[in-house]
């Protein structure tokens, strides 16, 4: 599973970084996290409101920072 952060960097895009690694161990799913912080590739993917969570090439979440809890039900 690909798990991609999508942020300048800022506390909410670490927390966001730091949440989605908790949940996919949580799950013990086998994972890379990659950080995408370059503005032109965050939005070349529809993410317009950072952070942003994809997963798979797919955008989860955008905006917000979403609960371990949640984020482990967008990796299901």
């Amino acid at each position: 599973m690909k798990i991609e952060i999508l942020g300048s960097g800022c506390a909410k895009c670490k927390l966001l970084a730091e949440r989605a690694e908790e949940a996919a161990r949580g799950l013990g799913v086998d994972f890379t996290l990659v950080k995408v912080t370059e503005y032109p590739d965050i939005v070349a993917r529809g993410v317009m409101s950072t952070p942003g969570l994809v997963v798979d090439g797919v955008v989860k979440s955008q905006g917000h920072v979403p609960t371990v809890a949640a984020i482990k039900d967008l990796l299901r």
